[in-house]
């Protein structure tokens, strides 16, 4: 139980509270031939993990919270903490090659596994040259919600041709596309050819990975301009394919499938992903962002899932978010994956790495 949080005292006191949910601080201690007050102490911490509450009905004693969600919900939270580790050790894999490329902006610290290109003629060039040159996989992230005319045209006879070789071109976009005709008609289109999309609310940044040995990657996520890296090291490279994987572990197929599907809570995985962004204290422009969404729209979710949760404030619904057990789902939900990795083809929104359109 010390991975859910509890040491020896809370799972003794706990179990306790198992067979007598109604017992008293002195009953406990006596139990456990205990002082008072290191019972006391006790479920002061099993309330902070929200097992117990103070009991309505009789003053001095807790009563015990359902330990179907009780012991549920902080199972969610570590799964949720688990994953959110994993992104940031790939997360930080890429931040540290992207700082070993700050220094010698005139080329010259560059090396066969790390190489800068700015300007989107020269990273439109390259992102051609290694979608010809795959051979069996094109795995792509493609954030920032609808696709730009420009980046479908430019990415279409480089899909095409890849399928046509028998390369696996697999997207995945966020589920916001499903409102843009454009980026819907596209992903429709691909999913005829042979490819692959697949949808999530909120993606890691703009990512292409070509035939696991190359990816491409943005210098900065939140300044395009600066141009992309393209990297070869095994080491980054490898754990970039095992973000991608797990994502696509997650995300649905989008044709086929609905961004309307609900869990058993009556939650849109849109919505579960609000609630974890709001969670972890995101703005609602930051959320509207990761997303690809409006801040209106953002703002419009927001206020109807305070509603549902009886909710005056975020700080409330987060709260009430984590008793219901409706955080950290959105982590966890999505198809079930192939072992394969996924990606699409190249191409670009006339920003960054960009990945083809759809």
């Amino acid at each position: 139980m010390g991975q859910l949080g509890l040491d020896a005292d809370a799972e003794a006191v706990y179990r306790i509270l198992l067979k007598r949910p109604r017992a008293g601080v002195a009953e406990i201690a006596e139990g456990l031939d205990w002082p008072v007050e290191r019972a006391r102490h006790t479920l002061d911490r099993l309330a902070e993990l929200t097992l117990v509450r103070k009991s309505s009905e009789e003053l001095g004693k807790v009563r015990l919270v359902n330990p179907e969600f009780g012991l549920a919900g902080l199972l969610q939270r570590r799964e949720r903490e688990l994953a959110q580790h994993q992104q940031a050790v790939a997360a930080t894999r890429l931040a540290i090659t992207q700082m070993l490329t700050e220094y010698g902006d005139d080329g010259g610290a560059q090396t066969d596994e790390v190489r800068r290109y700015t300007g989107l003629d020269a990273i439109n060039s390259q992102i051609e040259r290694l979608a010809q040159g795959a051979e069996s996989s094109v795995e792509v992230f493609a954030p920032g919600g609808a696709q730009t005319e420009a980046a479908l045209e430019a990415a279409r006879p480089l899909d095409q041709a890849a399928v046509e070789r028998g390369v696996d071109v697999r997207y995945i976009y966020l589920d916001s596309v499903r409102n843009d005709p454009a980026t819907l008609n596209y992903a429709r289109w691909l999913d005829e050819i042979g490819g692959e999309v697949r949808v999530l609310p909120q993606l890691p940044p703009r990512m292409i990975i070509f035939d696991r040995r190359a990816a491409i990657v943005p210098i900065d996520p939140e300044a395009a301009a600066r141009g992309v890296l393209i990297l070869r090291g095994a080491g980054v490279v490898t754990a970039l394919v095992s973000l991608f994987r797990e994502t696509w572990a997650r995300a649905q197929p989008l044709c086929g499938s609905r961004s309307t599907t609900v869990d058993p809570d009556g939650l849109t995985r849109q919505e579960q992903a609000v609630l974890d962004l709001l969670f972890e204290g995101h703005t609602d422009e930051v959320v509207a962002r990761k997303l690809g969404v409006s801040v209106r729209t953002g703002r419009r979710i927001t206020a109807d899932l305070m509603a549902r949760l009886g909710a005056r404030s975020r700080y409330q619904a987060g709260a009430l978010a984590m008793e219901r057990g409706w955080l950290g789902r959105s982590v966890r939900s999505g198809a079930d994956a192939d072992e394969d990795t996924a990606g699409g083809e190249s191409g670009h929104d006339g920003t960054a790495p960009s990945a083809p359109a759809a």
